[in-house]
């Protein structure tokens, strides 16, 4: 179908990010450079696992309209568009997993799952009956209709931060440009395959411990790359817990970091599998939970 092909101007941006990487042939590297990339990585990745996915899309905590407005931006410098698009589409994952009319379904192929879903126009309008609880918040709605201004927010600071150290710190042996490359363009796009992982990846690899009609599964090299994401098959089964990884060896970073805000009253009421449901057989053992349901608190949105 021609709106399932490749969108090749609204993509031009996608495209011209990663093309950008290369530049680090003539832009150098530097400690600082690399620590400025890894560290927008983490923030940015957070806010897209916090805030995109377990606050907008699931409702899996509570927190103030104001830190729902700074997740919402940092999300939106991930350069994924705005969080009502995000949380919509994710619904509608959710609804039609594995299904044929899951939007990215491994099941379509890795190209289709990783990015040609994000790059075709057949998604590129945000279905507001998705999202009815999100769509009356005005300033959720300026993020989504203008999703491009965090990104370029960035792009310039970058710029910026990096004539600051050039200048005033020229023993960092940084620049405007080599800041640019690496704190925006090379961080962008280690962002971008770090969440489409959780598409194409989280349905083929790792181990299904609950029974779920998709073929979701839990892999800790996924949870790493994510910050928590990983523990997918934790996830579907229980879509509105807050925490994903539900033993204690499950790394799952957004959770420690959502708990530690939780202790200051950023965040409160973070939904979590109880204990004894943790405790309870599951499918990797081969016991069957079929007999198991979660309780109706922490049921799907």
């Amino acid at each position: 179908m021609k709106e399932e092909r490749v969108d090749w101007l609204r993509s031009t941006p996608f495209f011209l990010i990663h093309l950008a990487t290369f530049a680090v042939l003539w832009t150098g590297v530097s400690y600082v450079a690399v620590a400025v990339c890894l560290a927008l990585y983490f923030v940015r990745m957070f806010a897209i696992t916090a805030g995109y996915h377990r606050y907008f899309s699931h409702r899996t905590f509570r927190t103030s309209r104001w830190f729902a407005f700074v997740l919402g931006w940092i999300g939106a410098s991930a350069t994924q568009k705005g969080p009502l698009w995000w949380a919509a589409n994710h619904r509608h994952h959710h609804a039609n997993s594995d299904k044929e009319d899951d939007a990215h379904s491994p099941r379509h192929g890795f190209w289709w799952s990783h990015v040609g879903w994000f790059l075709c126009s057949k998604f590129n309008a945000t279905n507001a009956r998705l999202i009815p609880d999100l769509v009356g918040c005005r300033e959720l709605q300026l993020l989504d209709e203008f999703y491009w201004v965090p990104p370029l927010v960035l792009a310039v600071g970058m710029l910026g931060l990096g004539a600051i150290l050039e200048r005033y710190a020229p023993g960092l042996r940084t620049g405007p440009w080599q800041m640019f490359i690496w704190g925006y363009a090379i961080s962008t796009v280690l962002v971008y395959h770090g969440t489409f992982v959780v598409n194409s990846l989280a349905h083929v690899i790792g181990r299904k411990r609950y029974e779920t009609d998709d073929d979701s599964r839990n892999s800790l090299i996924l949870a790493l790359v994510t910050l928590g994401e990983g523990w997918h098959n934790n996830h579907h089964f229980a879509p509105s817990s807050e925490r994903q990884g539900f033993f204690w060896w499950e790394i799952d970073v957004t959770h420690y970091v959502l708990t530690a805000l939780s202790w200051t009253s950023v965040v409160w009421d973070l939904h979590r599998p109880p204990r004894s449901f943790r405790e309870r057989a599951v499918v990797e053992v081969g016991i069957p939970s079929s007999a198991h349901r979660f309780p109706s608190n922490l049921s799907n949105q």
